[in-house]
This record gives structure tokens, C-alpha cells and sequence, in this order.
């Protein structure tokens, strides 16, 4: 099956402020001759919008500083059919599979040689759809709350930004390490949804962050009144995460995405009065430094998976087609997603020939 020489994708030329300024445009195939033995190529079946995404695009992630300068195409997670594999590869044209790349809001997505650790086979219990809802929020989550946050069983976890696509994965991770979580999420009108999917993953308590004060309602949520022992926050809401930790709490920070890219000052005698520990956790760099680590979280968590142990979560409303990212960003921008709002961009046939003709 000959690969086409353009295709679509939503390429960033400046960076612009609204959703609505996004654009689909036609670019060359990510495959060019020269680099066809080092490079894996994806038909793109399915994408996950992030709040990741929406930073990049406005040019206020910490990457667009060097990684993601324009011109660039958007999208960090996908699911797909293998459409091109060196002979290198462990993967060949047909299989099904998901990861994380830049680049992915695009017909298809190119992982260069070694990164493609990111890529995975999916799972057959979670189809092409559902493995793009979970993307590289498990192994996020799983090395945020497993090394870097030292979790127990019988601790107290806190998960801020439960509803969203790295919270619901690390609610399930918790709970079955034996974790008593507490979730925080808007619980603002419309939102009963949210709240009855996180107490069906397993969350003990459900409490909302709009009501000035909601730090007291956590820390009367833990058995013993005196605050949780572990805070997973991927909003970046640190003096919170530290109001609701016991004496000698840990705090691991996994993004500040939920905040709009802006960082939170700190008065760090707070850290030194309850004897906190802040750790922050970037996978994407872990797995850069230490690519013993990123197997060993990946290899872990996906046993977890083949035991039946993680749920795909999918917002419910459909989208279809590069021209519907924009609005699958804007509702969860909106705080209207839970989970991971999926994108179908294209049809999970396999792809016929066994090394494509370029």
C-alpha cells in the first residue's frame, strides 16, 4: 500500500490565543526517504485532547521555549495502526498501537529512533479508542504516585484534577495499592457525571475546590482529621497541596497545566513547618535520563493493565475528524471533559502490505 505524499494536520505557523484560531492544513508525509530506517510511522486512528495541548498552541508550555517552536504540528497522544516499521523495529505494518509523540493531531504521526519506548501494543481489553483515552497518563501517574511519591497501603491519597485524564488513572492506581483516596474536582453544575464516575473508580471522598476553604473539608476527610500523607497534584496548586498534608506529608508535582502554564510563588516556610517533602516528577525526562526507569514503570503499569486492573475513561460526547479537535479542546478548557476527550481521525482497518512502498 503506497503512503500519500501530503496529508492533514493541525500545524501551529504563530502561536494564537483561542481554540477557535486553530487551523487544519496539509503538510508533507513525516517520512522522508532519509530517515526511513530509523523511523516508526503511524496511520492515526484516534487522539486525546490534553491541557498540554492547549499550552503548546498559545506558546506557553515550558517546551516552546526550544522543543515546540513554530512551525510545528500539535497533539502529544495518539492510538493508530502501524502504517511504516524498519526492519529494525519490533513492530510491523498492521499492528495496532498507542503512545505519545509531538506531532500527533495529524493523519499520521512519526516516532524517530529512540523514542520508541513511547509506543506500545494496545491492549486488547481497551481497543484502539480506549488506549488513546489513557495514553501516557499511566505511566505518569504510576511513576508520580509509585517512586516518587513512596505510596502505601492504608495511606490517605490526595488526587487534584481527579477528573481529568491523569486523574482518573492515578485514582485507580491508588486504590489498588490499597490507598484511601480523596478526590478534589469541580463539582460546579453539571458535574454530577464527574462525581459518580470517580466514586465507581474507587475514590472515598469527592470534594469540590470552589468553596473558599475546601483544604479543611480534605484533612476532615481522612480518618484521623490530621490531613493526607500523599498529594499527587497535576494542577500545581502547591500552598493547597501543602494545607492538606499531615506532619510530614509528601507532595510530588506532576504539571502546572491545569493553572494555565503559570507558576505558583511559594513561601517555603510552610514546607519547613509541617515538614513537607516536595518532589517534582516530569516522565518525559525521567525517561530521557533514566530509561531503566521509564521500562520499569512502563512494564509495571502495564501489568496492572493486564490484569484487568485500569479503566479507560472517555467523555462521552463524540468527536470525529481533525476540524472537531478544536472543540474537544475548548470543552475541556470549558471544565465540561472527564477523563479524556477521544478523537476518532480515521477507520481501524489494518494496513495491507508488509513494508510499505514510499
Amino acid at each position: 500500500m503506497a503512503l500519500p505524499d501530503e496529508i492533514e494536520a493541525i500545524l501551529i505557523d504563530n502561536f494564537v490565543p483561542k481554540t477557535s484560531d486553530l487551523r487544519v492544513s496539509s503538510i508533507p508525509l513525516p517520512l522522508p526517504p532519509e530517515k526511513r530506517d530509523t523511523t516508526l510511522l503511524i496511520r492515526t486512528t484516534h487522539v486525546s485532547a490534553s491541557h498540554v495541548d492547549m499550552l503548546y498552541f498559545q506558546g506557553k508550555h515550558q517546551n516552546n521555549r526550544r522543543h515546540a517552536r513554530p512551525p510545528f504540528v500539535l497533539g502529544t497522544e495518539f492510538s493508530g495502526i502501524i502504517a511504516y516499521a524498519p526492519a529494525s523495529s519490533p513492530f510491523k505494518p498492521g499492528d495496532p498501537v498507542f503512545g505519545t509523540a509531538r506531532g500527533a493531531f495529524a493523519d499520521y504521526v512519526a516516532v524517530e529512533a529512540g523514542t520508541e519506548g513511547a509506543v506500545r501494543r494496545v491492549p486488547e481489553a481497551w481497543g484502539l479508542r480506549g488506549a488513546a483515552a489513557v495514553g501516557i497518563s499511566g505511566p505518569v501517574s504510576y511513576g508520580a504516585l509509585v517512586y516518587a511519591g513512596r505510596m502505601k497501603k492504608g495511606e490517605t491519597v490526595l488526587v487534584l484534577g481527579a477528573g481529568g485524564g491523569l486523574g482518573v488513572i492515578a485514582v485507580q492506581i491508588a486504590k489498588q495499592f490499597g490507598a484511601r483516596v480523596i478526590a478534589v474536582v469541580n463539582t460546579g453544575a453539571g458535574s454530577e457525571g464527574k462525581v459518580e464516575m470517580l466514586k465507581k473508580l474507587g475514590a472515598d471522598a469527592v470534594i469540590g475546590y470552589q468553596k473558599e476553604g475546601w483544604e479543611e473539608e480534605v484533612r476532615k476527610a481522612t480518618p484521623d482529621g490530621q490531613g493526607v500523607h500523599l498529594v499527587y497534584d497535576g494542577v500545581g496548586a502547591v500552598l493547597s497541596s501543602i494545607k492538606c498534608c499531615r506532619f510530614g506529608g509528601r507532595v510530588v508535582i506532576v504539571g502546572f497545566a491545569g493553572r494555565g502554564g503559570k507558576m505558583e510563588d511559594l513561601k517555603v516556610n510552610r514546607v519547613l513547618l509541617k515538614q513537607i517533602s516536595l518532589v517534582g516528577y516530569r516522565f518525559g525526562e525521567s525517561s530521557r535520563q533514566f530509561p531503566d526507569h521509564a521500562k520499569a514503570v512502563w512494564d509495571e503499569f502495564m501489568q496492572m493493565v493486564s490484569e484487568g486492573k485500569i479503566k479507560p475513561v472517555e467523555y462521552a460526547e463524540s468527536y470525529n475528524g481533525l476540524r472537531d479537535i478544536p472543540r474537544a479542546l475548548e470543552d475541556m478548557h470549558q471544565r465540561k471533559v472527564w477523563g479524556r476527550a477521544v478523537v476518532k481521525i480515521s477507520e481501524e482497518q489494518g494496513v495491507e502490505a508488509s513494508r510499505p512502498r514510499l
